[in-house]
């Protein structure tokens, strides 16, 4: 069963003592579900093979925050005061409008920025996130860029507009989870990765198409050897 918004589900796989921790930040059940399934079977398969993520750093939570920048920041925010989690690394993933032409359902979104009405947040690492996703994922597209918060779902001639401002996707929580994590008072690696589910020539009638789009939940549950990969390799103590 999915955690409800703003529950944090936290399998512990570091098969240790705490370490650096990893909250991954998404809004949506499916989205959850996606993460949570891949999580699992990379722990069954970390003796080898195609589900084997590697070495985990730390624990990890996958919070399911609710839809909306206000849900993002509430729950961001009251997981990051949590001694579990005040030092953790923040992903903010799940699925969101991709605004170039040509763009296509399961193309991955690599934020270099996230921005909102309040400002800009830079991401870390992000050419460490598009190698190891191009490795994770071959043959899947991966733009890099700035994306953009809303706080509505974006819809037609409204992706021009947002286009023109030099974004390439649009999301409603990623600005917000990342502006949150970094005003909690302590420095912390952040990221945004997103999934394209509809797109200028692709666009998405209504959000329970989602759970039959054959591509989006298939290629977010892919990401996750990507993220364990950024999180060791940003954290780990250089020998």
């Amino acid at each position: 069963m999915d955690s409800p918004p703003g529950r944090a589900a936290s399998p512990d796989l570091s098969g240790g003592p705490a370490a650096t921790p990893l909250l991954i930040a998404c809004a949506l059940g499916i989205e959850q579900l996606a993460l949570r399934s891949a999580l699992r079977s990379g722990l069954a398969g970390r003796g080898g093979g195609p589900g084997d993520t590697g070495p985990v750093t730390g624990p990890v939570t996958v919070l399911r925050t609710g839809m909306g920048p206000k849900n993002a920041e509430r729950a961001t925010a009251r997981v990051l005061g949590t001694d579990r989690n005040r030092d953790a690394a923040v992903i903010a993933s799940g699925f969101c409008a991709g605004l170039v032409p040509g763009m296509n359902p399961g193309d991955l979104i690599v934020a270099d920025e996230t921005r909102g009405p309040h400002g800009s947040t830079p991401c870390t690492g992000t050419g460490l996130l598009v190698e190891a996703l191009t490795r994770a994922l071959p043959g899947r597209t991966v733009h890099l860029g700035p994306l953009t918060g809303s706080d509505h779902v974006v819809r037609g001639p409204e992706r021009a507009g947002l286009r023109a401002t030099g974004a390439v996707a649009a999301d409603m929580e990623s600005a917000a989870t990342l502006r949150t994590a970094l005003s909690a008072g302590r420095p912390r690696p952040v990221a945004a990765v997103r999934v394209v589910v509809d797109a200028p020539e692709h666009e998405l009638v209504r959000i329970g198409t989602v759970r039959g789009g054959i591509s989006a939940f298939r290629v977010l549950r892919a990401v996750i050897p990507a993220f364990l990969e950024w999180h060791r390799s940003l954290l780990l103590p250089r020998r």
